[in-house]
C-alpha cells in the first residue's frame, strides 16, 4: 500500500479524551493490562462460554442472579468488589473452572471505558497475552484504529500506554500513525524493549498499588505476549471470541 492507502491508528491515552476522537466506523481497542481485559482474554481463551462487562458492582450482581452457569467477578480500587464471587485475574480462571461458564465483569477502569464507545466497527479486546492475535486482526481489517487505554481513574498510566506503543511497533509499516500520543507510546514500548517489560513496570503507580496486595505474579503473567492467542470482540452485549 502507498502512504495515502494505510489506514490510521491512533492512541487515546485516558477514556477522558475518548471524546476527541472518532470512533465512528474505527476498529476500537480497549486496553486495561492491569488487569480487565487480562483477565477476559484469559477466561475467553481458556473456554468460558462468554464474559458480560457491566459497569456497576449492582448491575453484576443483578445478572449473576439471574442468570444460571455464571459467575460475578469483579474489582474497585484493586480488589474483590463486595457483594461479588471472584476477582479481576487472569489466574483465576483456569480451563478446569472457567469453561462453559459466564463471567460478570465489572472493573474500575477497563469495563467503564468499553461503554464510552459508540459507533465503532467492532469493539475488540486487547492484552499483552494476545498481542500477535490482535494485531493480525487488525491488518485483516483494514480500518482505522483506535487504541483506547483504559488509564486508572482517567489518569495516563504507563502499562496501557505501553501495551499501545507495542501494537503500534508491529503496525507501523501497515499502517499511518496518526498521532503524537501513538508516537508517544511507540517511543515509550522501544525504550522498554530493551529489558523484562514487567521490570520497566516496577516503577509505575499501578504496579506499587497492586503490589501492596500481593499482586506481583499476576501482574507478570499480565506482561507475558501470546499466552492466550485469541481477539475477544464485542457481540451484543457479550464479549466472546471469533
Amino acid at each position: 500500500m502507498t502512504n495515502v492507502e494505510k489506514p490510521s491508528l491512533e492512541v487515546c491515552l485516558s477514556p477522558a479524551l475518548l471524546h476527541l476522537y472518532d470512533t465512528n466506523d474505527a476498529v476500537v481497542v480497549i486496553i486495561d493490562i492491569f488487569r480487565a481485559t487480562s483477565t477476559i482474554t484469559a477466561a475467553l481463551h481458556n473456554g468460558a462460554r462468554c464474559v458480560i462487562p457491566v459497569a456497576s458492582v449492582a448491575e453484576c450482581i443483578t445478572i449473576g442472579e439471574s442468570l444460571p452457569g455464571s459467575i460475578t467477578a469483579g474489582e474497585r480500587d484493586g480488589k474483590i468488589a463486595p457483594g461479588l464471587q471472584y476477582g479481576n485475574s487472569p489466574l483465576e480462571y483456569p480451563a478446569g473452572f472457567i469453561k462453559d461458564k459466564t463471567l460478570v465483569l465489572t472493573t474500575t477502569n477497563g469495563t467503564r471505558l468499553l461503554h464510552m464507545v459508540e459507533g465503532a466497527s467492532s469493539i475488540v479486546i486487547g492484552s499483552f497475552l494476545n498481542l500477535g492475535a490482535l494485531c493480525a486482526y487488525l491488518l485483516g481489517q483494514k480500518k482505522r484504529v483506535l487504541l483506547g487505554c483504559a488509564s486508572w481513574k482517567d489518569k495516563f498510566n504507563l502499562e496501557d500506554t505501553l501495551f499501545a506503543g507495542a501494537v503500534a511497533t508491529a503496525l507501523q509499516h501497515d499502517f499511518e500513525v496518526k498521532d503524537d500520543s501513538a508516537r508517544a507510546a511507540k517511543h515509550l514500548y522501544q525504550c522498554a524493549q530493551g529489558n523484562h517489560l514487567i521490570e520497566f513496570l516496577k516503577d509505575s503507580s499501578h504496579y506499587k498499588r497492586l503490589s501492596k496486595y500481593g499482586l506481583e505474579h499476576e501482574m507478570e503473567y499480565c506482561v507475558t505476549p501470546d499466552l492466550h492467542p485469541v481477539v475477544p470482540y464485542l457481540k451484543g452485549r457479550e464479549i466472546v471470541v471469533y
